[in-house]
């Protein structure tokens, strides 16, 4: 190698890799400058899948769900201390800082999110329940329960240039969390941003060994080496896409592929909207804001923006208005809005779009191959003007065609309908977004493209304060969207993490699926004892503890004691001569709540123990009417224990289920407890 310039280092079963031919040149994005170079000859691809499979995956399946979100917690805590570093190289991608916090900022909150889901939404466990069980047999001995269990597999992620941090991290946190190892393949151009923050992540040993290998440089032969229980998701262009489908692993070999790919994603200005109405200048804000943010290079963008014909004429010139106040420019300078695209080729495939657009559409503002920029060379960076155009009647090319840049174009409709069957010509987009504060409108809208849309944003000016715009994927909403765009999914909160696992439906007796689940499942064995359960600390208490209650007779009396202090006179438990007409009923019934409260009084042992707090009721069904003066009685069962991490206590999930005289359940129910992990604590 004869470049002075360091080449980036690829890291694979555990040691940091560097090619030792030329490389390619990787320019900053301003000024022309060499960054880097980038090449994967002689990395080992079979030994580094091996790594992962073998060394990374048992390692991150050893952890439970819960372990595994609070190791991603401290990663992202880790990751941000080092902000400042990611900027500084982020900005020879062209990134201005705004543009950085949504790549750097966003990728490590997105981290904080999917582990807070993980720690609240999932077991401390290592497997997941998927609904209720299901009887299979008339005696109960033989049920079906859904489960998720993690795959001895790999994930690799091929990311797209506009995003080397955020495009990473929101892939990893939620393979990381199903128990899969990663493979990261950045795209070259904005690598070496990626590469910083991977070196950041391994050097601080919070992740373990073989869970994070990162691939500078080509990946061709990488697909061969993928089988059944792996997955591979892309973000890119739909060429590449297709390619990708072909490929015999995916076509033959059962790997899982996720695609993100090109996005005509539109913004509709609601036949509402006047001049003078708050939603048309925030609808000329978000167009003018997903222009230019990023300069244009996000595939969640707006694209085509579809507007009354009535008022289109002040829309262009109200865009017109705001694209002028943009400043072009050196990233890190004062007052500069937009930086550089991040790369002269990418600067020269917007120019031909624009070009093939025009065929169909005329420039209304900016000049593709003209900009006046601060603090840098218009030619040696990759800068370019915002541009605007506005479409002929019955073009199709800005339902075909996407200009990956600062450019949009204004499309007339005549009605709603005629707008829904214009957004559709875009064949599946990642988000739109409808303008409008008459929700006759947003339905008719929403309805209309829903099915076109893996995400909707419908502003307005109640919800405009607090709205994160058009453009941003946040962690707990999907991302992704059908037909053009790709059709896959990613983010979503735990949709994310459970769409790298495999449901399985598990039949047996309710014993083996409680011992297999690791959760109590009625008709399994219970373990009656002299010590009452709420008297056990959480490492005394097992699966299957259960309290059997002495019996309580539900008399007239309370029933309208409880009417009278409560308030709830409903004439089923108040109106003798109504109740009996009820066809349900038959006359006086106790209210669902007294049977409940009632049951807490069978169970509940009153002295302080470990038993911490009560924090909710899940799953409540009142099945039997309970008459004045039928008994109940209630048994508990311990049915999920859940240690909390960095606590003294735990949450215990306990079945409760009463019955009355005849041995009817009259209600079901999971009560949700506090529990000390020891006690005396």
């Amino acid at each position: 190698m004869t470049s002075d310039t360091a080449m980036l280092a690829s890291y694979s079963c555990g040691t940091w890799f560097r090619a030792t031919d030329e490389g390619e040149p990787l320019l900053d994005a301003s000024t022309g400058e060499e960054v880097a170079r980038i090449s994967s000859t002689g990395l080992d691809l079979a030994a580094m899948t091996a790594h992962a499979r073998e060394i990374g995956g048992p390692a991150v399946r050893a952890l439970t769900f819960h372990e595994r979100a609070a190791a991603l917690k401290a990663m992202a805590k880790m990751l941000g201390e080092h902000k400042d570093e990611f900027y500084a190289l982020s900005a020879r991608t062209g990134a201005t800082q705004r543009d950085s916090m949504v790549d750097i900022d966003g990728g490590i909150g997105t981290v904080f999110s999917i582990a807070s889901k993980g720690t609240r939404e999932l077991p401390n466990d290592v497997v997941v329940l998927d609904g209720q069980p299901e009887r299979l047999g008339r005696e109960g001995t033989f049920l079906g329960q859904h489960l998720y269990t993690s795959r001895p597999g790999v994930a690799v992620q091929i990311n797209a240039f506009n995003f080397p941090v955020w495009g990473m991290l929101e892939k990893l946190a939620p393979a990381f969390l199903a128990g899969l190892p990663t493979i990261v393949k950045p795209a070259s151009q904005t690598a070496y941003v990626t590469e910083a923050v991977v070196r950041r992540i391994i050097d601080s040993g919070l992740l373990p060994e073989g869970s994070l290998q990162l691939l500078c440089g080509s990946p061709a032969g990488l697909l061969d080496e993928l089988g059944a229980q792996d997955s591979v998701a892309f973000t890119g262009s739909a060429s590449t896409g297709a390619h990708l489908r072909q490929h015999p692993s995916v076509l033959h070999g059962g790997v899982q592929l996720g695609i993100e790919a090109d996005s005509l994603n539109c913004s509709i200005l609601g036949t509402d909207v006047g001049v003078d109405e708050p939603e048309f200048e925030l609808f000329v804000k978000g167009v003018v804001t997903e222009m230019t943010v990023k300069a244009g290079q996000k595939c969640t963008a707006i694209r085509r923006v579809l507007v009354p014909e009535t008022i289109a004429d002040d829309v262009v010139a109200a865009i017109s208005a705001r694209l002028a106040e943009i400043t072009v420019g050196h990233p890190t300078s004062d007052g500069v809005r937009m930086g550089a695209l991040a790369s002269l080729a990418q600067r020269d495939e917007v120019r031909k779009a624009v070009q093939a657009l025009r065929a169909s559409a005329e420039i209304v503002f900016g000049n593709p191959d003209v900009v006046e920029v601060v603090d840098a060379d218009a030619e040696t960076g990759a800068f370019m003007s915002p541009v605007l155009l506005r479409a002929h009647p019955g073009a199709s090319e800005p339902h075909d065609i996407e200009p990956f840049g600062p450019v949009a174009t204004v499309i007339s409709y005549a009605d709603l309908d005629d707008a829904v069957r214009l957004a559709a010509r875009g064949q599946g987009s990642l988000v739109g977004s409808i303008v409008t504060h008459d929700p006759a409108v947003a339905r008719a809208v929403t309805l209309g493209l829903a099915p076109w849309h893996g995400r909707l944003l419908v502003l307005d000016r109640t919800s405009a304060a607090e709205s994160t715009g058009h453009g941003s994927p946040l962690p707990v909403l999907v991302h992704g969207g059908p037909g053009r765009a790709g059709g896959g999914e990613e983010l979503g909160g735990i949709r994310a993490v459970l769409h790298h696992m495999q449901r399985s439906a598990i039949q047996g007796s309710p014993d083996m699926l409680t011992a297999i689940t690791g959760q109590w499942i009625s008709g399994s064995t219970r373990t009656e004892t002299d010590v009452h359960p709420f008297r056990k600390s959480l490492a005394d208490l097992a699966i299957g503890d259960t309290i059997s209650s002495a019996t309580r007779t539900v008399t007239l009396d309370d029933i309208e004691h409880f009417a009278e202090f409560t308030g709830d006179t409903f004439y089923a438990h108040t109106d003798e001569e109504a109740a009996a007409k009820n066809p349900l009923f038959g006359g006086i019934v106790a209210h669902g709540y007294l049977v409940v409260s009632l049951a807490a009084g069978l169970f509940v042992d009153p002295d302080p123990g470990p038993v911490l707090a009560n924090f909710g009721v899940d799953r409540l069904r009142f099945l039997t009417p309970v008459k004045a003066d039928d008994s109940i009685q209630v048994t508990l069962t311990v049915k999920q224990i859940t240690p909390r991490s960095n606590a003294d206590y735990g949450e215990v999930r306990w079945d409760a289920t009463v019955v009355n005289a005849s041995g009817e359940p009259v209600a079901t129910y999971d009560v949700l407890t506090l529990v000390a992990k020891t006690w005396p604590a």
